[in-house]
């Protein structure tokens, strides 16, 4: 076989040099197309075709991305596919590596919802302290809907059932395509503006997103959040939520719910009519009673305040002063008689004469009461004195000396006890009992 020449290249080498091409010219593309020839083998990948009226183009999706699909792919649904357009060498075909596949329309709108929505709310566009309250009682009210549509039939029929008397006013708008939000945005700012209604009401039924893209809408979402009347907004089914429903004041999950939470319910309202008929019709009797009691007791002031009434009263208050006036004479003169009587007493008692008698009485009461106390006083003292002499007798050493002993003492009166207490030579004094002898030591044995 001969050398290839010089410029000459091998499929393989074309092929290499196309996907280079391909892959830096092209690093990352998004395509929208119809999903067509769908396979998804045992593997796990998913291998498709992206194709429009004229062209296709192969699409692989690999294994662990294609787990992460919020949607089941089949054909004929119309996609967003994102990827890296490569060559796939076997086959000589070009392709998409995809790395991320969802369905068209639905999925650009809810990028752009999300966006949207962080950015408002970024700006606090949705914050709680910024909505207003709905009033207590609304007596006109503004909705803005299709005249055409089930919502504004449920709106009415609810708010007819539960409360009649509620002006309601139908602002029609479109509620679907192209111009539906700049005419809405436009209600909603000339109701606002004319001060005619209580709180508006913005409401339609479900649909897609893209039905309901209108309420998605930035400038109606401002003009939500910069109304000067509350703004109920009822978009959709329960679980559908646009911008319009984060803007508004309160968001209810149906059209009927919003006129449920609008008005109140005629039969509460009847038992709560009721209610404060009774608690007025009480408070008027409790009112009147307190009248006819203040009447009455201004009767008896003025029939007290009569010249006769007085007359009586100053008549009863004279008796009664006269009378505590006679009782305290009284009590008086008795008291006044009753010191007279002591005093009598006394000066009867305190006479010179009575006195004198009682006095002579007591001194001769007296009398042989001092001879009988010395009488007693001496015989107890010289009781008292013999027993002391007896007692003084029978410790006395004169007493010993009688007995023919002697006592024996220096000149000093030392006694002498024992023959220690005296020397040879010694002049000593025996005491006898008739008489005192002088005499001296000579000696002791």
């Amino acid at each position: 076989m001969p050398a290839p020449a010089d410029n000459v290249l091998t499929p393989s080498q074309l092929n290499a040099l196309a996907r280079s091409l391909l892959e830096d010219a092209f690093p990352l593309v998004q395509v929208e197309g119809e999903i067509g020839n769908l396979a998804r083998p045992a593997s796990g990948h998913i291998y498709l075709t992206l194709k429009d009226a004229r062209a296709q183009v192969r699409c692989a999706l690999f294994k662990p991305k294609s787990q992460w699909l919020n949607f089941q792919p089949r054909d004929g649904l119309r996609v967003l596919a994102r990827g890296r357009l490569t060559l796939y060498e076997a086959r000589g075909d070009y392709q998409l590596i995809l790395d991320s596949l969802e369905e068209a329309g639905e999925g650009a709108l809810r990028r752009a919802f999300e966006q949207l929505k962080a950015k408002l709310q970024a700006e606090g566009l949705f914050d709680a302290e910024r909505k207003r309250p709905l009033p207590a009682w609304v007596r006109r009210l503004g909705v803005l809907t299709s005249p055409s549509g089930a919502a504004v039939r449920d709106v009415l029929s609810v708010l007819a059932r539960r409360f009649p008397l509620l002006e309601v006013e139908v602002l029609p708008v479109p509620v679907q395509g192209a111009t539906a939000a700049a005419q809405i945005t436009s209600m909603l700012q000339r109701a606002d503006a004319s001060g005619r209604f209580d709180a508006l009401l913005l409401t339609r039924g479900g649909g897609s997103l893209e039905d309901l893209w209108a309420f998605n809408d930035e400038a109606l979402a401002r003009a939500i959040a910069a109304s000067g009347v509350p703004v109920v907004s009822a978009v959709g089914h329960e679980t559908d939520f646009t911008l319009a429903d984060f803007a508004a004041d309160l968001r209810a999950p149906t059209p009927s719910v919003a006129a449920e939470l609008l008005v109140p319910e005629r039969g509460d309202l009847a038992a709560r009519l009721r209610t404060l008929q009774q608690r007025l019709q009480s408070q008027h009797l409790r009112r009147l009673r307190d009248a006819m009691q203040r009447a009455d007791r201004a009767a008896l002031r003025l029939n007290a305040m009569r010249p006769q009434a007085r007359l009586q009263q100053l008549h009863a208050r004279q008796q009664v002063a006269m009378q505590r006036l006679s009782s305290a004479f009284r009590a008086q003169e008795e008291r006044r008689r009753a010191r007279l009587r002591h005093a009598e007493a006394v000066l009867r008692a305190m006479a010179p004469g009575r006195r004198l008698a009682m006095l002579r009485e007591r001194l001769a009461m007296l009398q042989p009461r001092p001879q009988a106390a010395i009488v007693r006083h001496l015989q107890r003292d010289a009781l008292r004195l013999r027993g002391l002499a007896r007692s003084l007798e029978a410790v006395s050493p004169l007493a010993t000396v009688a007995r023919g002993y002697a006592i024996l003492q220096h000149e000093d009166g030392r006694v002498v006890r024992a023959t220690g207490d005296a020397q040879a030579g010694d002049r000593l004094d025996a005491r006898l009992a008739d008489g005192t002898l002088r005499v001296r030591v000579e000696g002791s044995s």
